[in-house]
């Protein structure tokens, strides 16, 4: 028997930069700093598992409890005594209940195993002979202990999958942010931080009273106890920890044709090498106002749904939305609810701290890109709320200026290629290499900023001087940085013989004029001297209109 809170099998890396393998109750070892899997996609997923598993756990009621545990973390043995009472749900072999896989299956469809990865070349793509860059057969077997991680990011990160193939309960590739600690102490430190007292976590979704132990994990039973044929699974069908231990895909691991060799993805020798599952469709069907603890969310008209990654990856634009939480581009985003409590309840506790940000970017049931990033976190909530405030407001006016720098260089660029054609090109790496070049300078002004919130004035809206000309330092930026890109880097790079040097002349000549005038001042609030001519109303000679995403 296979049991995965007993067996070594969680892959981590200590201080001294070694690899090692240990049981889940030894994440308390303080020499530990993250987890170690030969993918990304797997770090995450035994991150989410296992602060998932220490909140579903934990016996701590109160946040004086929670601080018990910050510094002086609870013995190895404690915790195995936390998650004693949960172990048949960790089993990932056997006849009976098995850790992340339906309870009932014994027919269905045939996958190789490879096939639990996200970005494993699909049945489509192999027909077609399109599997360019992603291979088939690199991954033609997997030990339990990988398998059990695959199943668990799958499960997490489920995409779309063809009729009946349901996606996570976030949706398909949900974006997820954690707080983590810089420099980093310990992983046990790092999991702890995503920890709420159990009696605040019960109240936010799900119905606490389901306390029979499939409502929580769903592999104990037929799903049939949670969800109708043909229907769907809102959060009040579940217990409010359901949340980490979500099912969409109906999965059983073939257990009966093992083999004996080396794991393709951790390398390691196993006699249990697995090389295929069974799957069939209809698994549970998320629908409702589920609120995951680690996912920003943006309001529609049908409600709040998870943020997902997009394909311009991440970057300083998302800062606020994913940290604060802002209304931006008519979109409201509310920052995870994770991230809101300590940045509200623990910031007097945990010294200085990063959001660690990570996630596929699907197209659909295709990944184009995994992205993972920290970013930075600062401290506030000793501020009074009218600083918060106008901090938040200066933070947002940095961003939309930044937008709006980015669509003058997008058109001066198209200009100076295309003229007035219709030529459309993908001009994406326009933008990339803008948020890239000014991130550097972006975060050196932001910590300015939290300075002049420290100080006894604060950030008043009546300090005109200082705002006026922090606004004025951010828009040099902003130019200085539009005019190198298309004169050295973009345009300039290309062959002079190749392009036109009159039309590359005035659109170098609009591009100055936008990133000089009326409409990016005015989102900094930057006095506008009196002009003859206003720079948004140019025509032919590059100018454009204002950023139609940017919000006035």
């Amino acid at each position: 028997m296979i049991s995965l809170m007993t067996e070594k099998w969680l892959p981590v890396r200590r201080k001294t930069g070694r690899i090692d393998w240990i049981a889940p109750c030894q994440i308390v070892e303080d020499d530990i700093l993250a987890f170690a899997a030969n993918r990304p996609d797997f770090n995450g997923a035994l991150a989410q598992m296992m602060v998932g598993l220490l909140q579903t756990t934990s016996p701590v009621n109160t946040e004086g409890d929670w601080e018990e545990y910050v510094d002086s973390p609870p013995k190895a043995e404690l915790l195995q005594k936390w998650f004693a009472p949960f172990a048949d749900a960790f089993i990932l072999d056997g006849d009976s209940a098995r850790f992340m896989q339906d309870y009932s299956l014994t027919a269905g469809t045939e996958c190789a195993i490879d096939a639990l990865l996200i970005d494993a070349a699909g049945g489509s793509t192999i027909d077609k002979n399109t599997d360019h860059f992603v291979k088939r057969d690199i991954f033609k077997t997997m030990c339990p202990h990988c398998a059990a991680t695959a199943l668990m990011t799958l499960q997490t990160n489920a995409p779309a999958g063809g009729a009946g193939n349901r996606t996570s309960l976030r949706g398909g590739g949900p974006l997820t942010t954690l707080v983590v600690a810089t420099p980093s102490r310990s992983l046990w430190h790092d999991l702890w931080l995503n920890v709420k007292p159990q009696r605040l976590f019960l109240e936010q979704g799900g119905d606490a009273q389901k306390t029979a132990a499939h409502f929580t994990f769903p592999w104990l039973a037929d799903i049939a106890k949670i969800q109708a044929a043909g229907g769907e699974t809102q959060p009040l069908q579940t217990h409010p920890h359901h949340v980490f231990w979500a099912m969409p895909r109906r999965i059983r691991l073939d257990f009966a044709s093992v083999q004996t060799g080396q794991c393709d993805i951790c390398k390691r020798e196993s006699t249990q090498l697995i090389h295929r599952y069974l799957t069939r469709p209809q698994g549970l069907n998320y629908k409702g106002p589920w609120r995951h603890p680690f996912s920003p969310y943006y309001e529609t008209k049908e409600g709040w749904l998870p943020v997902h990654p997009q394909p311009d990856g991440f970057s300083y634009k998302h800062w606020l939305s994913w940290v604060m939480g802002s209304s931006h581009n008519k979109k409201n985003v509310q920052a995870a609810s994770i991230v809101n409590y300590v940045e509200g309840q623990r910031r007097n506790k945990t010294g200085a701290l990063r959001l660690w940000v990570f996630g596929y970017d699907m197209d659909n049931m295709k990944p184009r890109c995994w992205y993972e990033t920290r970013f930075p976190l600062y401290q506030l909530t000793d501020c009074d709320r009218a600083t918060q405030k106008n901090f938040h407001d200066f933070v947002k006016r940095l961003i939309e200026s930044a937008e709006q720098a980015i669509f003058y260089l997008r058109q001066a660029v198209k200009l100076a290629w295309f003229g007035d054609s219709d030529l459309r090109g993908d001009l994406s790496f326009v933008d990339k290499a803008f948020w890239d070049g000014t991130e550097p300078d972006f975060y050196r002004n932001l910590e300015k900023l939290i300075r002049q919130a420290h100080s006894e004035n604060g950030i008043n809206e009546d300090d005109s001087h200082f705002l006026i000309s922090f606004g004025e330092v951010w828009l040099s930026v902003l130019a200085k940085k539009s005019l190198h890109l298309f004169d050295v880097d973009i345009v300039g790079a290309g062959a002079i013989a190749q392009q036109n040097p009159r039309r590359i002349a005035e659109a170098y000549k609009g591009l100055e004029r936008n990133l000089s005038g009326k409409a990016i001042k005015t989102i900094l609030q930057i006095p506008i001297a009196n002009q003859s001519e206003d720079p948004g109303k140019q025509g032919k000679s590059g100018s454009v209109k204002k950023n139609p995403k940017t919000k006035k």
